[in-house]
């Protein structure tokens, strides 16, 4: 039995064992303990199978297709009862971990930054993703400023995790093979227990200034003027000890803390 690739759930199967076994290993867990953690989209079961190899990992599994449903209960009988079929979009996570868990992942490339998405909103419950990723999707998220490639994502991931561009994948080692190379990432939950402005209005300025990525941020954030007084300057301090105005800035220019100084600066119309 084997599981035709559907493009509408973006598809793509690994069949390198050695990339597999790369991505498994790359889900780093402390020693001594056993880590939940969650497989998106296991497919046929490629990582999944060095994944089970784990003691250190308990593992579950989501996968929409059903037929990928039954090509792994046949061919990997030990995940029965670990293996959900569902959307991992529209699951309520903190019903099957009540705890911390990892996510790993040959994530489907159409939803792929849904799926981050997904993670910021349990964000204090996931210490740590590994995922495999369209290439130009792996840069963006794990850009410094200041790179062409910086984003939403990598302003909002970056917040709250330390992320890693680990190796590049070539478009062979897939069946059908996709258009563009991939890549894996991955993300650890670093220190920060709380950005010090408000997050609401934290991620309206990143989306709303990166809507407009061309504008500087005096321009891209007026929409913003109906319900904030926006200051005239907000000077910040660059690396190297010079001062800048931030709203003379272009959004690819900022730091997630330059973002949060931004956010704070702007005062609600009362």
């Amino acid at each position: 039995m084997e599981v035709r690739a559907k493009k509408a759930l973006g598809q793509h199967f690994l069949t390198d064992l050695s990339i597999a076994r790369a991505i498994a290993q790359a889900l780093e867990v402390d020693e001594g303990t056993v880590m939940p953690t969650l497989e998106v989209g296991p497919g046929m079961g490629v990582l999944t199978q060095y994944l089970l190899e784990r003691e250190d990992v308990d593992l579950r599994m989501v996968e929409v297709d059903s037929e990928s449903i039954d090509y792994l209960l046949e061919h990997f009988p030990q995940v029965n009862g670990k293996l959900m079929e569902a959307d991992f979009l529209k699951l309520q996570l903190e019903n099957f971990f009540p705890d911390r868990f990892c996510v790993i992942g040959n994530f489907p490339y159409n939803i792929s930054s849904q799926i981050f998405f997904k993670v910021l909103d349990y964000k204090e419950q996931i210490p740590q993703v590994v995922g495999m990723v369209q290439k130009e999707v792996a840069e963006r998220l794990a850009s410094p400023p200041g790179k062409k490639a910086y984003g939403i994502l990598s302003v909002l991931l970056q917040a709250w995790y330390d992320i890693e561009y680990l190796f590049t994948v070539s478009e062979h080692v897939f069946n059908p093979p996709p258009k563009v190379k991939s890549a894996v990432i991955r993300l650890r939950r670093n220190s920060r227990t709380d950005l010090g402005c408000d997050a609401t209005l934290f991620k309206s300025i990143v989306k709303t200034s990166f809507n407009q990525r061309r504008k500087t941020i005096r321009n891209s954030v007026k929409p913003l003027a109906k319900e904030y007084v926006i200051p005239a300057e907000i000077l910040s301090v660059m690396p190297d000890g010079s001062q800048v105005n931030l709203l003379d800035m272009r959004p690819e220019q900022l730091s997630v803390e330059q973002f949060v100084e931004l956010t704070l600066a702007l005062k609600k119309i009362s």
